[in-house]
């Protein structure tokens, strides 16, 4: 929803917002009526969407602005309708590039173009983090993976499905801050991570929250093992119980912004 005097400047073809209002538009984000759409299961076969839809009340990091939109240009006053968006890169699903944790690492524009199509597996920690908020991938999980599906294919992308947007329309329990705001929920753990990149030479790792390590971890380790051996990670995946553990083909739309640490992308699974 926007202020009466934007909508009026976008009917009245006055000049558009300045950069500075469009910098200011998290302030406005709070007044939108537009949830969350709820993840879909899709069938097993085709192309399944893993990306939830980028709206104003789509839980964010603690401390981000959520994402904003307004409208700029309608058909009336121009033939043309457009919006200006205002969010910070790492927003609803998106990537994390090597630099977002790495100094001087590769940024979203100097990503392998041939990474971001990979082999798709993915760990279910789900029934674990039904209980216990700080459930992590272990090395043990990626074992148990191998023993009953074989090895993890070279140059693949693994994700971790914990069934955490089962809190989505929630944006507490989604962040899930204890009374030191500190968030709690699934992720990677460091060895795991560590794991993944020196044993099986994948290209990048995603969660289906809003951290590749679990939310506690004071340190960080995923995000350091990951990004530090040059693979991008995807945080707020969506769908990913409507993938097979192994079989299926990621597609990650990433951004291209140069210098960028990341942004939101689209993610597809071919199944």
């Amino acid at each position: 929803m926007c202020s009466p005097e934007i909508v009026r400047l976008a009917h009245e073809g006055a000049p558009r917002p300045s950069r500075r209002a469009v910098l200011g538009l998290a302030g406005l984000a709070a007044l939108a009526t537009v949830a969350p759409a709820p993840a879909v299961a899709a069938p097993r076969s085709g192309v399944v969407d893993l990306t939830h839809t980028l709206t104003p009340r789509l839980p964010v990091w603690p401390g981000n602005p959520p994402m904003a939109m307004v409208p700029v240009s309608w058909h009336a006053s121009g033939g043309f309708g457009q919006f200006a968006l205002g969010y910070w890169e790492h927003t609803g699903t998106h990537l994390d590039a090597p630099a977002h944790r790495i100094p001087g690492a590769a940024t979203t524009d100097a990503l392998a173009v041939g990474d971001l199509v990979a082999p798709l597996v993915v760990i279910d920690i789900s029934a674990e983090a039904a209980v216990d908020a700080d459930a992590v991938v272990t090395v043990a999980h990626i074992d148990d993976w191998r023993s009953r599906h074989g090895e993890i294919p070279q140059r693949a992308f693994v994700a971790m499905y914990s069934g955490w947007e089962r809190h989505l329309a929630d944006p507490s329990a989604f962040l899930n801050l204890d009374e030191r705001a500190t968030p709690h929920a699934p992720g990677f753990s460091a060895e795991a991570a560590h794991y993944l990149v020196e044993q099986c030479a994948i290209v990048g790792a995603g969660v289906d929250t809003l951290s590749l390590d679990c939310g506690a971890d004071p340190d960080y380790g995923a995000h350091t093992a990951l990004l530090g051996a040059g693979c991008y990670g995807v945080e707020m995946l969506a769908n990913l119980a409507a993938v097979p553990p192994t079989g299926a083909t990621v597609v990650v739309g990433a951004p291209k912004h140069a210098g960028g640490t990341g942004g939101p992308c689209r993610v597809l699974a071919l199944t």
